[in-house]
């Protein structure tokens, strides 16, 4: 095994001090141009890898920002990451990503193993159960601590959002004005305030415009899965009277609905006309194509980060991030909901 170059190699075989190879590294004021650029090169040449662990630990902090989210392989959580990832690269930051996989106890063990490893900050959506917040009490007043989306109702941290119940209306007036009478509902554990106000923006566009609210219809999911939603639309379409419209969550258990419709001979939107939530790719691509709620979840990653970045020195002086964002969405009308247009064609 080769021998690990350090900044003592260097600066024997260039007649520096050890301090002179390590403020040029650092790119120090105390240090010429030339000089830095002389030292950088020969290091370069040398095959010298800085050590960020040592330095992160003598700051009590390394220069990574610490990612815990419920599920990676969600469209939602991709692009998320990639807004945190852009913010973070472009200030020399790096990127730690742990999944919980919807694990109440996974997700204390991630926070409980960023926190060891002296993150920079953490940025987390939690997971669907999670009703307890202390494992991310140590975070508090030490470093940046940010969640998105799936947000705690009561911890002073920094949230970026949407307006949940004002989107969950939006695309249950949609379904009511393309002429649907009973609309149902999947939605996500109401332990999360995300999917409490989706179904309260579901049930008040009903009562707003003299529809019932029909409990039934309200079908409550663990993970809001592929899996779940299958057998939820199945049971909604062997009712003796079933519901004429769906609004899902996710567009994940949305399309599961759509494959299901369509495999028991029935027509999407005619016998069931369904939008879902968050506009993933697969949205345009499934037929009918999916009406779905935008999700800016590339936008809410940026932000994120750029509250990490922008937030070390007050929250280790002493303070804490205690801001609300809330950004807007759009409604996307395609084919799985347009009865209207549809029959005009």
């Amino acid at each position: 095994m080769k021998k690990q170059i350090t900044i003592y190699d260097i600066a024997e075989k260039l007649n520096y001090s050890t301090s002179t190879i390590s403020r040029a590294l650092r790119d120090h004021h105390s240090i010429s141009k030339k000089t830095a650029t002389l030292i950088k090169k020969e290091a370069e040449i040398m095959g010298y890898r800085p050590n960020t662990l040592a330095a992160g630990l003598r700051k009590n902090r390394t220069k990574t920002i610490g990612v815990l989210i419920s599920r990676i392989n969600r469209p939602f959580m991709s692009s998320l990451i990639s807004g945190i990832e852009d913010q973070a690269k472009k200030a020399g930051y790096t990127v730690i990503i742990i999944q919980c996989n919807d694990d109440y106890e996974s997700e204390v063990r991630n926070a409980k193993t960023l926190y060891d490893m002296r993150i920079s900050g953490i940025i987390s959506s939690l997971s669907m159960q999670t009703s307890d917040y202390d494992h991310f009490k140590p975070f508090l007043n030490r470093i940046p601590l940010v969640f998105v989306d799936r947000v705690p109702e009561c911890l002073p941290s920094y949230k970026v959002i949407i307006d949940n119940y004002a989107s969950a209306y939006k695309a249950t007036s949609h379904l009511i004005d393309q002429g649907c009478l009973r609309i149902a509902h999947f939605a996500g554990s109401q332990l999360r305030s995300i999917y409490k106000d989706r179904r309260k923006g579901y049930e008040d566009a009903l009562k707003n415009a003299g529809l019932k609210v029909d409990e039934e219809l309200i079908i409550e999911m663990k993970t809001l899965s592929s899996k779940e939603g299958k057998k939820a639309t199945e049971y909604l379409m062997k009712m003796k009277n079933p519901p004429d419209g769906l609004f899902t969550s996710n567009d994940t258990v949305a399309i599961s609905a759509i494959q299901s419709i369509k495999k028991m001979g029935l027509n999407v939107p005619y016998d069931l006309a369904i939008i879902g939530f968050n506009n993933d790719p697969v949205a345009s691509i499934i037929e009918p194509s999916l009406s779905s709620i935008s999700h800016p979840a590339s936008k809410m990653g940026e932000l994120s980060a750029k509250c990490i970045l922008d937030n070390f020195d007050s929250v280790e002086n002493g303070g804490q991030l205690d801001q609300t964002t809330i950004l807007d969405t759009q409604l996307i009308i395609r084919k799985s909901s347009s009865r209207k247009i549809t029959i005009q064609h």
